[in-house]
């Protein structure tokens, strides 16, 4: 079996040129090829000597997962099904702005974690992706873009995706080494060369592996938080039970000693009438009192069977005012893909499911 070199960041592909006697200053060339020009055909590569060509076309390989299908929405979001083995796949998503490209990308084979209101975590859990299949996804969205309607006549260089969030599919944290490894690749001037702030990794709060994080790649943090007690949050986002609010509040704190932006993002998605009400807002600001952040409602995306209504216009419109004359920044997540299910908790991929969740799962039944 050849090796896949997408496996590796920089430092990993100069052990393994050094391993077959060649020089570590080839690991840069090859990280070029690979990434800034999207090139997996090693006869492509002119600056690197015919010999080793052929000894990597012999010995490894570069192999980016394989688009299963690619939809455009009405709104120019673009979703891809991404197949990583037989029966298994994730979702990627692009959404463009005005003044950013962003891509939301996938870190699991669905999720163990099992929060209520997202569709992922219904599907359960099968296994964590390889580093090539994480970045394998910038890789085959760069490509795609690159001939897209609307992208195929920018200058050669130009950036279409600037931002890159792990926020797809599964909980970046509980696949450590193959995220911090893929956004090692993101960050890498020899490859996307985005910067810390550029990539942002969201998680439900897995405490231990924030302060890893902290140590090794921080990035700027987004917290998926959706409640503003340990009692609703347990039962909504059940790794609260593990981890409750005051441990991930003060990992927050910690983390921010070396995050590249010096506020946390607290994601909260808008559940009618389970944590919408003007009371649970001020539990929230005493709750994050301590914790530099910004927040970010978003009105809950419906699925089938998920048992839960978007908050209303108005309820989101006061628990915002609440949060906002507290002084904080605050948006509302805008909507983007939904028409092809591609919206924030939406994204659901094809998930072997091997906690066999879907078969054992009962009505839900949240008491605010």
């Amino acid at each position: 079996m050849t090796v896949n070199l997408l496996d590796f960041n920089q430092a990993q592909l100069a052990e393994y040129f050094k391993g077959i006697g060649e020089k570590p200053f080839r690991a840069k060339q090859l990280m070029r090829w690979m990434h800034h020009f999207g090139v997996n055909d090693f006869a492509q590569m002119t600056d690197i000597a015919k010999s080793l060509r052929e000894k990597l076309a012999a010995e490894a390989s570069i192999a980016p997962p394989e688009v299963q299908m690619e939809q455009v929405s009405d709104d120019g979001t673009r979703k891809w099904l991404i197949a990583t083995d037989v029966g298994n796949g994730v979702e990627t998503v692009f959404i463009p702005e005005d003044d950013r490209g962003t891509l939301c990308v996938s870190s699991q084979v669905g999720c163990a974690l099992e929060c209520t209101f997202c569709s992922t975590g219904r599907q359960g859990f099968n296994r964590n992706l390889k580093v090539s299949e994480i970045i394998g996804q910038l890789w085959l969205a760069n490509c795609s873009l690159r001939h897209a309607d609307g992208y195929d006549m920018l200058p050669p260089g130009e950036r279409i995706i600037s931002n890159v969030v792990m926020m797809g599919m599964g909980e970046p944290l509980a696949n450590y080494d193959n995220v911090v490894t893929a956004m090692q690749i993101m960050l890498d001037d020899s490859a996307y060369g985005l910067s810390r702030r550029r990539v942002t990794l969201s998680t439900s709060g897995l405490v231990p592996a924030m302060d890893k994080l902290k140590e090794d790649c921080p990035v700027a943090l987004a917290v998926s938080l959706h409640a503003p007690n340990d009692a609703l949050r347990d039962e909504i986002v059940p790794i609260n039970k593990k981890y409750p609010l005051k441990e991930l509040m003060a990992a927050c704190q910690r983390y921010l000693v070396k995050a590249p932006r010096d506020f946390v993002t607290f994601e909260y998605v808008m559940l009618d009438g389970v944590n919408d009400s003007v009371e649970h807002a001020r539990q929230l600001l005493e709750t994050v009192r301590d914790v530099p952040c910004k927040f970010n409602l978003i009105p809950f995306n419906p699925f089938p069977n998920s048992g839960y209504q978007t908050s209303r216009p108005d309820n989101i419109r006061r628990f915002r005012d609440v949060l906002m004359q507290a002084g904080y920044v605050v948006t509302t997540r805008k909507t983007r893909g939904e028409d092809i299910d591609a919206a924030c908790g939406q994204l659901a991929g094809k998930v072997q499911d091997k906690t066999k969740r879907s078969s054992r799962r009962i009505p839900l039944e949240i008491v605010a």
